[in-house]
């Protein structure tokens, strides 16, 4: 299941988020959900699981 949520963002920040989404072929949403997958993976504060959110195409 996937939950909604209202993020606010500097405008060129968002600029470059999405020419990078773009480029690695994802929206932005799809790149934010993927970042955030990273870093929490990074950080130790998640499980790893193939099956848990790889981060490919569109979320």
């Amino acid at each position: 299941m996937k939950k909604s949520f209202v993020i606010r963002i500097d405008e060129d920040l968002y600029k470059l988020l999405e020419k990078w989404a773009q480029d690695e072929f994802r929206s932005v949403n799809g790149q934010v959900e993927f970042l955030i997958h990273n870093s929490l993976q990074k950080a130790g504060r998640l499980k790893k699981n193939k099956n848990a959110g790889e981060g490919k195409g569109d979320g």
